[in-house]
């Protein structure tokens, strides 16, 4: 895995409903909370370090898949959810957006009084962090939000975003205190979008005599862009096309849980009650506890386990929402009794999908599945922020009155 690396994001405008971000704050505290219990506190600063997992675990919270909102909302709901656990999990969520970055040195500081740690090299590491992305390396963001989350062991991860005026993207910036040595001898594996000209990058290896040139007020600028490397760079379409998902991953997962009794697979057994589309839910959140780096490639995809809050692809279905976050809030609980029995058919949800996508053949039914998504969106008591889903009739009704 890279040690860091960036995503560059249409701007998003707006607040998430607070439908959402209730529900946001309980299922990304959960995932963490499963992350911990079955991999360990380090494991948790290293997903949030990958860019890709990152996004998709956005889009599995039920944000727009590919806004720059989802920086913002996905980190302010694991600071509310995560916090008030932090003596039990060893993690710790810093910073946030605008007043509440400046803030990050004064929350680090308590933190270090309470765990012991070296609080004046944590502000220290912060502060760096900013000052890498938003002047070090001059690529036209400017940083407006800093995230700085640590475990009580001292390990780090930094996620912070910039906004470019003149294209009106987002960039976001992931670090990993594991994965580095020094922050001025390439802390980022790349720091490249898509080209905009020539751009300033002084941890560059070739910058070494920029630096001292600097020092002896001399500058000199490096003669080399870095190369590109762990990019996502979203598209401006705010729907969710058939070129933006991997369909025989997608397929694999709507086929597990819409064509497949689960009655039939005994370790499913255990999540009796939970209907195909809980299951299709359960499947991509497995995904992003249980899968590997190379399975986040296509974020989008993530956004078919509870759509998204402005209706792509499909209007978040509440039930649904509930439901998983039930079933995965009870399966942690368990596994801290030593019954984990639960979590392990959670798990095995992941790898059954896997299975089926080695001999699934995908089809071109893409657009009616995502018909079908909508259009049974209001019985799962589907919103958006423009209000409630609509059965088909009714939405065809208010049509032909314009």
């Amino acid at each position: 895995m890279p040690r860091s690396g960036y995503a560059d994001l249409p701007l998003h405008y707006g607040k998430v409903p607070p439908w959402l971000a209730e529900r946001m704050t309980k299922l990304g505290g959960a995932i963490v909370e499963a992350l911990v219990l079955e991999y360990g506190k380090s494991e948790v600063l290293k997903r949030i370090s990958d860019p890709m997992w990152f996004q998709a675990f956005g889009c599995v919270l039920g944000m727009d898949w590919h806004s720059s909102g989802i920086t913002t909302s996905v980190m302010g709901a694991l600071k509310r959810a995560i916090n008030p656990l932090s003596k039990e999990l060893g993690v710790y969520i810093c910073g946030g957006r605008g007043k509440h970055s400046r803030q990050t040195p004064n929350e680090l500081l308590r933190v270090a009084d309470q765990t012991g740690l070296d609080g004046i090299a944590l502000v220290r590491s912060s502060r760096l962090a900013a000052k890498i992305d938003n002047t070090a390396v001059q690529d036209g963001f400017q940083l407006y939000l800093h995230n700085f989350i640590l475990t009580d062991k001292g390990e780090w991860a930094v996620v912070q975003q910039g906004l470019n005026d003149s294209t009106g993207m987002a960039r976001r910036y992931h670090w990993h205190s594991a994965q580095f040595n020094s922050f001025l001898d390439e802390p980022h594996v790349g720091v490249c979008g898509e080209n905009q000209g020539m751009i300033l990058n002084l941890t560059d290896r070739n910058a070494m005599n920029t630096r001292h040139g600097m020092l002896n007020i001399a500058a000199e600028h490096p003669e080399k862009m870095l190369r590109e490397i762990r990019q996502i760079t979203m598209p401006r379409h705010h729907e969710v096309t058939v070129t933006d998902v991997n369909l025989k991953r997608l397929g694999a997962v709507l086929t597990l849980a819409h064509e497949m009794q689960t009655n039939n697979f005994e370790s499913l057994l255990l999540l009796e009650g939970a209907g195909p589309r809980t299951i299709q839910s359960l499947t991509l959140v497995s995904e992003i506890i249980y899968g590997t780096p190379s399975r986040f490639n296509d974020p989008a995809r993530y956004s078919f386990a509870h759509g998204g809050k402005d209706g792509h692809p499909f209007p978040v279905p509440l039930k649904v929402y509930d439901e998983t976050i039930g079933i995965l809030k009870t399966s942690i609980d368990r596994a801290k009794l030593g019954l984990g029995e639960k979590q392990q058919a959670i798990q095995k949800l992941s790898a059954m999908a896997q299975k089926i996508e080695k001999s699934f053949v995908p089809n071109p039914f893409f657009d009616e599945v995502l018909a079908t998504e909508r259009d049974n969106s209001y019985k799962y008591d589907g919103m958006t922020v423009m209000g409630k889903a609509q059965p088909p009739k009714l939405k065809n009704q208010q049509l032909k009155l314009f």
